[in-house]
């Protein structure tokens, strides 16, 4: 067995100048090329077992022009009580030398003697020692104690030319910094222990960490108690070994950090310091105590590993941490910048005044020129409308006076904004509109408002103006009073005299359904069905509306819409006849349209806040705190942060293409698509009879290409701050102390709805007209590189434990052999194609951190995709199961895959997605899509009891410990589910009318149930057996009869009887963990079969039980008659102490061939046959505490595990 695919926590880094950073994950050892763009170049396996804990260069060459230059680079890779020698090339290939070198002791830090022209190295151990090694021999030359022989947590080596130079730190048990001197002594006096030279006190918990800064004679120290403390302690080693000042002082106390500090560095102008609450926090020198700056970017499980590059000066310095949840990400900063960015809450409180000058106050304020994709902040409009009724401009740091307005546009106005093409020119233009109390509404060229129109709006209140581009023009909608929605479809030409002409064409008005909050507040042309001329809106009740043109009501009904749309001169409908300053009017003939179809309330009671359509798909935001996903049906619901509730809009996220293979028209995606997609049952859209009939929007028109949803951000407000947040890494993109949501704003960039990853709010707060940008200045650097830093060098899965993992198939694009690729295929994860060999597995792990990742795994190349983060588990993911199939026919099957995914875990809660997962031709990997099919609790009645804070609940919390599939077809699948409650419980899923129902529930184990298996049995004559295991914390394993299960899918959702356990099987004398279940035929046995059962539990034995299934011989085939199978156990055998841990998980592998895994973190490979249990392979895994596992055959046998191991498995 051999590894092939590993995420574990990455545990070091280390920069080699500004050119490469290298790596520990687990025992292997990665290369990042930084110039011109961060990119993974190389990695191999080095410490086998052991994680590496450090690697440091010999030396590090400069040349004349501080240019870091080599030829070969010899690196020492240290972790675990082993040491290797490891070579780097100039062609990024990476060489082992010698052999694996054991130590006696734990290895907290090495370096080379910077004199020594052999190859001796300096190595620090736990228990307080100190060794001088050759790395030729691989025997230590001396080996120095301390006096005081405790526990190290850390240690930080300071060598210089020769053993005698050397002076060690080191962060004690006992809270403690102690220094003392290896080579003091005799190297021949084996006898001698170094005294301690110096002790810092101060800490109240271990040190995990110690840097020190030679030009200002600092040393820093990171601990459990959540501090970094900052120590003057001078000249540390050198020549002579100096041990510093006889008093060392402590200078800075920084506490900023949640939780453990683990990591620490220093530099010239500041602190850094990283730890598990997974931030990494800037501290100046000169600030005191102050955080200038954080760092966030990686999930639960905190920063394992903090390096920073050396630089000089005020150079710009290379920042790389590395987390728990396997991901390394990269930051670029600058010494002398960095109080200046404003970058997260610290630095966000500095905001310009853009000195507004105009008359009256201002009422609303939008940013001009945001549409064209080109264009920067430094040359972005602000248009702003007072409360005079006047429109001002602000650009080139001036405002200017636009349009004023009659007295009617006074003390209450709307305004609104857009750019539009001038008809038969490449020219734009900026168009405005003006609505009032009184239902008029001015639209107006900025450049030209001589040109502009008024047009009429019913008697009433314009509530809301929106303007939406549609066939290559722009509509203006005017929600106005009694629930109507007016619309023109407006122009823009040139007149013979080059000035600008509007051409106005009435369309018909919208009719909203009666309601308190009548107006629209969002609304969005479907571009991918143009031919259909639909339109969805949202209303400020919280309603999704459907429109569709050309299905006006009849004239004479009472929905006859009211004339004076348009006043002045005449113009029939369908005609273009526009002219300067002339009001419009409209015919008698007009007419309403009411929805096609209505999700009232769907966002709640405060309102839509946007529509927006990308890719075939359409996202809605609400005051709710939730983004709805839909295709004329709700697809899924996302939830934003705790405390974001008030949601205004999804930005797409923009892919990050590097710039060199963006110059050579190379496109890729820097993230992978993150879809979460829920179907809303009981939202569904309700169609028309008639549209029914018509067979428009009722779903059954095949689509050539599915639409997958894409990465987005939510923008919204929270609290005082205006934020964009990002659902799927869970963090703040932008942060801006606005004030709240009560007033007017607007975004750059916001071209098309996308975000770039950088970004300036424009809002009105008491009066005042304010930037988080200063106008006319672009962003810093660090800002276009993403406001949280960066990088995603390799990206996290799970910064918590993984409780389970599922293999949901295999999928390859095509023409995959004719497909060559250069370079990295990404920028997150750079990877490379690996020639024939396309194929990515798809998996799916569920973890501690509530969250599902659907992942699809690289084998030859080793690299990961994160594809999915689902998050709607209000718990742990204890335990998953899948149903796949292929689509498209065989032509598609290596191409597309479709997954009903249950998951379960606890709070007695069950989630089911479909799961559609394609192959992207553009960035040449997997896609996927999850819509959620049903969700089910125990306790919902309890949920929904009011008051219940004044109750006691009196049941305890019910835990899902395992799933499994028992039945299924076309519409409905029927799962097992093991309870930690005693119970063993059937459900249904009925994915036609979303709903999972429970069947019935026993509690004859009377204690927890750990697992459950199945069995299909065939006797030959065309009748079918199931058979259900289960195993609970007594050590037996049940079996149960479940051959009539397939009659309860098309029964009712009542509740029915249970069966009864047909055998009980005593095998472990504690829990049983799980189960591998198959069935062989016995030819000399007629009508009967043995049915093997294999089982793990915490005694760390492997039993194997075989039973004798005898079928009934009366031929009866009806369900309702048959007789049920006569079970007997026919011989047990057992492996005792096949783990030396509890046996957390066994899969079967094929037939008589088992793989188990443990937390003594050895995965076993075992061959089961009529002659009892043998042994066939083992490998040491580095995922600790393994608790999933998942096998399957392929091309080679390969597994998969906890944390993400995937092992490539050859029996012997």
């Amino acid at each position: 067995m051999e590894t092939a695919v590993l995420v574990a926590p990455v545990t070091a880094l280390e920069f080699l100048q500004d050119e490469f950073l290298l790596a520990g994950e687990g025992p292997i050892l990665k290369v990042y090329s930084l110039q011109p763009r961060p990119k993974p170049c190389a990695s191999l396996s080095v410490l086998q077992h052991s994680r590496i804990h450090g690697v440091r260069p010999r030396r590090q060459n400069l040349d004349p022009n501080g240019h870091y230059c080599w030829l070969v680079e010899q690196l020492i890779v240290f972790g675990g009580k082993v040491v290797r020698l490891v070579r780097l090339h100039v062609d990024l290939r990476l060489e082992i030398l010698g052999p694996l070198l054991q130590l006696q002791d734990w290895a907290l830090d090495a370096r080379w003697l910077s004199g020594d022209k052999q190859s001796l190295l300096c190595v620090a151990v736990a228990h307080n020692s100190a060794l001088l090694l050759d790395l030729v021999t691989g025997t230590p030359v001396v080996q120095c104690s301390c006096l005081e022989g405790c526990l190290l947590y850390s240690v930080l080596l300071l060598v210089h030319e020769s053993w005698a130079d050397t002076v060690l730190v080191g962060g004690t048990v006992f809270n403690q910094l102690v220094l003392w001197k290896p080579g003091g002594g005799e190297q021949t006096d084996h006898e001698y222990k170094a005294p301690v030279e110096r002790r810092l006190l101060g800490h109240s918990g271990v040190i995990f960490s110690i840097a020190y800064l030679q030009e200002k004679g600092c040393l820093a120290s990171a601990s459990d108690d959540r501090s970094v403390r900052v120590w003057g302690v001078g000249v540390l080693g050198g020549p002579g070994g100096k041990c510093g000042d006889l008093n060392p002082a402590c200078l800075r106390v920084l506490y900023g950090h949640q939780a453990r500090v683990f990591s620490v560095s220093l530099t010239s102008g500041k602190v850094f310091s990283a730890g598990e609450d997974g931030a990494c926090l800037v501290w100046d020198w000169a600030a005191g105590e102050k955080v200038v700056r954080t760092l966030k970017g990686h999930r639960a499980g905190g920063v394992r590993a903090l390096a920073v590059s050396k630089g000089s000066g005020n150079e710009e310095r290379w920042v790389a941490t590395g987390g728990a949840d396997g991901g390394v990400r990269l930051w670029r900063v600058k010494e002398n910048e960095e109080r200046k960015e404003k970058i997260e809450e610290a630095a966000r409180e500095k905001l310009t005044d853009v000195k507004f000058l105009g008359k009256g106050m201002p009422k609303v304020v939008r940013i001009a020129g945001e549409e064209d994709e080109n264009a920067s902040w430094s040359q972005s409009r602000f248009v702003v409308c007072t409360d005079q009724g006047i429109v001002y401009q602000y650009s080139n740091g001036q405002w200017e006076m636009i349009w004023e307005g009659t007295p009617e546009f006074q003390s209450y106005c709307v305004m609104e904004t857009v750019s539009i093409s001038v008809k038969n020119s490449t020219a734009k233009v900026l168009l405005c509109a003006v609505g009032n109390l009184s239902g008029s509404i001015q639209v107006f060229p900025v450049s030209q408002p001589q040109c502009g129109i008024l047009l009429t709006g019913g008697s009433g209140k314009i509530h809301s103006l929106i303007w939406q581009e549609r066939k290559g023009s722009v509509c203006l909608l005017a929600s106005g009073a009694e629930g109507l929605v007016y619309r023109w479809r407006i122009e823009v030409k040139l007149n013979e005299n080059y000035s600008l002409v509007l051409s106005v064409n009435l369309l018909s008005s919208f009719l909203l359904p009666p309601c308190a909050k009548r107006w629209l507040t969002a609304a969005v042309c479907l571009q991918s069905r143009p031919e259909k001329d639909l339109w969805v809106c949202g209303d400020r009740r919280g309603s999704l509306l459907l429109f569709q043109e050309g299905r006006e009501q009849k004239k004479g009904s009472d929905l006859e819409v009211n004339k004076g749309l348009l006043t002045g001169t005449e113009q029939t409908k369908g005609k273009e006849n526009g002219s300067d300053g002339d009001e419009k009017s409209c015919s008698k003939d007009d007419l309403k349209l009411q929805p096609l179809s209505c999700l009232f309330g769907v966002h709640g009671k405060q309102g839509v806040t946007s529509v927006y359509e990308y890719q075939g798909l359409l996202y809605s935001t609400g005051r709710d705190g939730c983004v709805r996903v839909f295709r004329l049906e709700v697809l899924r619901v996302q939830r934003a942060c705790k405390g974001l509730e008030w949601l205004e809009r999804v930005l797409i996220l923009k892919p990050e293409i590097p710039e060199k293979e963006e110059k050579e028209g190379v496109s890729e995606d820097c993230e992978n698509h993150h879809k979460t997609v829920e179907l809303d049952l009981t939202k569904k859209l309700e169609f028309t009879q008639e549209e029914k009939e018509e067979d428009s929007f009722s779903g059954e028109e095949e689509e050539t290409e599915k639409s997958l949803e894409a990465r987005f951000v939510i923008a919204g407000f929270q609290a005082v701050h205006f934020v964009v947040w990002d659902p799927v890494k869970r963090e703040r993109l932008l942060t801006v102390p606005c004030g709240g949501g009560h007033r007017s704003w607007g975004l750059w960039p916001s071209y098309k709805g996308v975000w770039s990853g950088y970004g300036a709010l424009v809002f009105i707060k008491q009066g005042t007209v304010l930037s988080s940008q200063p106008p006319g200045e672009e962003p810093s650097w660090a800002g276009k590189a993403g406001l949280t830093g960066g990088w995603d060098l390799r990206e996290g899965v799970h910064g918590r434990g993984i409780g389970c993992v599922c293999r949901l198939g295999k999928i390859g694009g095509t023409d995959l052999d004719d497909i060559q690729t250069t370079g990295s295929m990404t920028a997150t994860e750079g990877t490379e194609m690996e020639s024939k060999e396309g194929h990515w597995e798809i998996v799916v792990t569920g973890g501690e951190d509530t969250s599902l990742t659907v992942l699809a795994v690289h084998p030859n190349s080793g690299s990961i995709k994160v594809l999915s983060v689902i998050t709607d588990h209000i718990s742990g993911v204890r335990t998953v199961a899948a149903v796949t199939c292929p689509e498209g026919g065989s032509k598609k099957q290596s191409q597309t895959l479709s997954v009903l995914l249950a998951s379960a875990g606890g709070r007695a809660q069950i989630q089911c997605y479909r799961l559609l997962i394609g192959w992207d031709r553009r960035s040449l990997v997997p896609s996927c899509q999850v819509i959620q099919v049903a969700s089910h609790r125990l306790d919902e009645q309890w949920e929904r009891r009011r008051n219940r804070h004044k109750l006691v609940k009196m049941d305890p919390e019910t835990r899902y410990m395992s799933v499994e599939l028992v039945e299924e077809n076309s519409n409905c699948v029927l799962l097992a589910l093991a309870c930690s409650d005693g119970a063993i419980r059937l459900f249904s899923v009925n994915e036609v009318r979303r709903q999972i129902d429970l069947l019935w529930e026993t509690f004859h184990h009377q204690r927890c149930v750990l697992s459950v298996a199945t069995c299909r049995l065939d006797d030959g004559k065309g009748n079918r057996y199931k058979l259900l295991f289960s195993a609970a914390t007594d050590g037996k394993i049940a079996v149960w009869d479940l051959s009539e299960a397939s009659s309860l899918i098309d029964a009712s959702s009542e509740a029915t009887a249970p069966p009864i356990p047909c055998l009980s099987i005593p095998a472990h004398q504690s829990g049983v963990n799980s189960l591998a279940v198959w069935a062989e035929k016995v030819g000399q046995q007629k009508g009967g079969c043995l049915v093997t059962v294999a089982s793990g539990g915490d005694d760390g034995q492997l039993t194997v039980s075989v039973i004798t299934v005898q079928f009934p011989d009366d031929g009866k085939t009806s369900p309702q008659s048959r007789n049920q199978p006569q079970l007997h156990l026919q011989s047990q055998s057992h492996m005792p102490l096949a783990h030396a841990a509890p046996l957390t998980a066994l899969k079967l592998l094929s037939p008589g061939l088992v793989v188990s895994t443990s937390s003594d973190q050895r995965v076993c490979l075992w061959r089961i046959c009529t002659t009892g249990i043998s042994h066939r392979g083992t490998l040491c895994s580095h995922v600790a505490d393994a608790a999933g596992l998942a096998v399957w055959e392929g091309c080679g046998q390969r597994l998969s595990g906890i944390s993400l191991h995937l092992v490539l498995i050859k029996e012997k």
